[in-house]
């Protein structure tokens, strides 16, 4: 019986203890309550996802489906202050969108009913410095059957032929809509005036911006005329790609879908819908890896809404792109954490961290070894190869090194001989066309060095290790600068060789290499 006692006092102080502790966590964790005070009891709301940003209020959809966001070392919040600096590091390639614009406000009821009366909303968030806006809606309905344009997802070889204009979307209007309660004579009307899109959504120098013409086809319907076939309950983004099959702009793709995820605080990565009719590539595994899922608009088989809709700015918008045609002097930071204790408008880090992301989402791990502690280096001699890119290309690359195998023969027999010094050196022939893309991004991690005439496949080095050195063979036909910018925003060493025509000198080649390796200790 004395045991008995005892034993029931032990386990009354351990719940007592436990209890306790459990009201100390929770209470240092306020935000838990706040998320069960918004959603209980109210099953099908759309709860408020409270921003940095004091006057920005973002509506989420509760669905916890979608994948994670890993964690990344060189990640920085993505709502620092709203007073972002114009044409700043910040601005160019992270959250510049800090003007914010309402075309429909969610009405008081929208988050407190369980029905769907009230619940529509639109907004954007414009850039000054990008001079582009990223859009969000809420109880967004799309008619694919509004959407002129290939059903999109095939694969390549049953489309050859098959023009692009018939791949890229036209919209009729109400393509889109949004609900909308109250005075009916806003009924039927459009969401947006031309006055606003010549504003916050300029056309610029892009011939057809498929962004502005999709909120252009968006009407003001009631709630008794919405109705659905399928509701999409997870946050997704909308995306029409142009130059699908082009490793470089389909990067300028991922960057803006992410940069979009980010800015609008999604909670998990969103799912993906392409409102375009292209057919499927290799480069949609990293499409599928990097988000939680994608659909073609043309493969749902009637009108679909949408809780939580994002509409990502075209690639061509992005700070990669603009930084061809106009100069964006900033330059990738040591660390993202010496960023954040020293701000600098000058430096960013966020083009390390997209790459972090692409490498994450393959499984692939973030933090490399020391480069010059190693004896060990691969020099990954990127190659261009024939391969069928799209529905109207013929299989052929053009030749920009034409004497590209002598080149990576020299770099071969150059690698025996330094391997029986104090360095080994691993030459990697990276024949991209035949890899898989988690292939393709571990060979660029493993990376010391990344050898490579100009070519999309270059574009890799977003996700390449920290302190690679990239090493370009320029033709006299291609001096452009898009991978010396991206070694500069990403903070790696950069090293061109400017060919005369596309023949290079072998000798000149390894002479270049030779000066890199004394850098590393070899």
């Amino acid at each position: 019986m004395k045991m008995n006692t005892k034993s029931l006092k032990l386990i009354i102080f351990l719940f007592i203890l436990n209890s306790i502790t459990l009201y100390l966590y929770f209470s240092s964790h306020p935000d838990y309550f706040r998320r069960r005070r918004t959603t209980q009891n109210i099953p099908n709301s759309i709860p408020q996802f409270h921003s940095p940003f004091p006057d920005r209020t973002h509506l989420v959809s509760l669905s916890n489906s979608n994948k994670p966001w890993p964690i990344l070392p060189s990640y920085l919040p993505w709502s620092l202050t709203p007073n972002i600096s114009f044409r700043s590091c910040e601005a160019y390639f992270g959250n510049g969108f800090t003007h914010r614009v309402d075309l429909l406000k969610p009405s008081p009821e929208s988050n407190r009913k369980v029905g769907k009366d009230g619940r529509g909303w639109f907004r954007c968030f414009y850039s000054q410095t990008l001079r582009s806006s990223i859009c969000e809606g809420g109880t967004m309905r799309m008619h694919p059957d509004k959407i002129k344009m290939s059903a999109g997802g095939e694969v390549l070889e049953s489309v050859i032929g098959r023009g692009e204009e018939e791949e890229l979307p036209e919209f009729e209007f109400g393509a889109f809509d949004l609900e909308v309660t109250g005075n009916s004579k806003n009924h039927g009307k459009k969401l947006a005036t031309e006055g606003f899109l010549n504003e916050y959504l300029q056309k610029g120098e892009i011939s057809r911006h498929t962004m502005r013409d999709l909120i252009d086809s968006i009407q003001l319907v009631g709630a008794n005329e919405f109705e659905c076939s399928e509701w999409v309950e997870e946050p997704t983004l909308l995306i029409t790609r142009f130059e699908y099959a082009n490793m470089f702009h389909t990067v300028t793709d991922w960057y803006s879908a992410y940069v979009s995820s980010r800015v609008t605080g999604l909670p998990n990565r969103p799912q993906l819908v392409f409102v375009d009719g292209h057919c499927m590539t290799q480069l949609e595994e990293t499409w599928k890896a990097v988000f939680s899922g994608v659909r073609y608009a043309k493969n749902f088989s009637g009108p679909v809404c949408f809780r939580h809709a994002i509409l990502s700015p075209l690639g061509y918008e992005t700070a990669m792109f603009r930084g061809l045609s106009e100069n964006i002097d900033c330059y990738g930071a040591a660390s993202a954490h010496d960023l954040w204790h020293n701000p600098d408008d000058k430096k960013t880090a966020r083009i390390t961290e997209f790459g972090e992301m692409i490498r994450a989402a393959f499984a692939l791990p973030l933090h490399t070894a020391h480069k010059h502690s190693s004896r060990i280096h691969n020099v990954l001699f990127v190659r261009r190869e024939d391969y069928l890119a799209h529905p109207r290309h013929a299989g052929k690359v053009q030749s920009r090194l034409s004497n590209e195998q002598q080149v990576f023969d020299a770099i071969k027999s150059w690698s025996l001989l330094l391997s029986h010094t104090e360095c080994k050196v691993n030459v990697v022939n990276g024949l991209f066309g035949h890899m898989s893309m988690k292939e393709q991004v571990r060979a660029i991690q493993d990376a010391s060095v990344i050898v490579g005439a100009h070519g999309a496949g270059l574009t890799h080095i977003v996700s390449a290790a920290p302190e690679a050195e990239i090493l370009e063979l320029i033709a006299t036909e291609f001096r452009r600068p898009h991978f010396a910018l991206i070694s500069q925003w990403r903070g790696l060493n950069y090293h061109p060789i400017f060919l005369t025509g596309s023949h290079a000198n072998p000798t000149l080649v390894i002479d270049k290499l030779r000066d890199i390796f004394k850098t590393l200790g070899c």
